[in-house]
């Protein structure tokens, strides 16, 4: 069975390396990036899950699809490589984060040091054709993602998971709210941000929640240089 993760993941998904779907998938990628503009490149496809291992998760912020223009999906969701300008959305998730616990945002958008500290940034689909949302779903990605929801489920220290608009809301029913928290409001899209998700507050209320599980809150300040993350 060849590697395709390098810490506790790879175990735990190994058997869905394994299965017709994830073949099918992988032959899908195969043709798409010989073919067509893929992002993120091939090399971090899974690096949410190469920089935040199983055991280390503490909170998970789920998002949809990676971004689809050059240069700035990098495998984690809502983050852009450095040097690329901040989407829409992460600059509401930044506005909200100063509302709520007073932190003047970064100029720029990458959020591996939210990574290392136990904050799993997953998307739900882990790539997409360039210039074109949504290209990649419907094609396995969501089954093996969903595994990884269930494996977290499962996980006897109780991680908050952070559910942003109804994409990310539907993995609800994954995961007994009796044993983790989970944080959902509107997704924080100029779409929809003023629907509820401004004001939401869900960094203090996930570093209350920590706290209270006897866990080290996550410093959300980010690195003013992206390179000393």
């Amino acid at each position: 069975m060849k590697t395709i993760l390098h810490n506790s993941w790879q175990e735990i998904l190994a058997p869905e390396f394994s299965k017709p779907y994830y073949g099918q998938l992988h032959q899908f990628l195969k043709e798409e990036y010989q073919t067509q503009t893929i992002y993120p490149d091939m090399y971090h496809i899974y690096e949410a899950l190469e920089l935040t291992p199983y055991e280390k998760v503490k909170v998970v912020i789920l998002g949809q699809d990676p971004y689809h223009g050059p240069g700035q999906a990098h495998g984690l969701s809502f983050s852009v490589n450095p040097g690329v300008a901040i989407p829409p959305s992460l600059k509401n998730i930044y506005q909200e984060l100063q509302n709520d616990l007073g932190i003047t945002p970064v100029s720029h958008g990458y959020l591996v040091a939210w990574a290392k500290q136990g904050v799993l940034l997953l998307n739900t689909v882990l790539t997409v054709r360039g210039g074109q949302a949504y290209s990649h779903r419907g094609k396995g990605w969501e089954q093996l993602t969903d595994k990884i929801i269930q494996a977290l489920n499962e996980r006897k220290t109780p991680i908050v998971f952070i559910l942003w608009g109804n994409g990310a809301k539907e993995k609800m029913k994954m995961i007994d709210t009796s044993r983790h928290i989970v944080l959902t409001s509107p997704h924080p899209s100029p779409l929809s941000a003023h629907r509820g998700f401004f004001g939401s507050r869900p960094f203090s209320k996930t570093n209350n929640a920590l706290i209270a599980l006897g866990e080290e809150p996550i410093n959300w300040q980010l690195p003013a240089d992206p390179h000393k993350e």
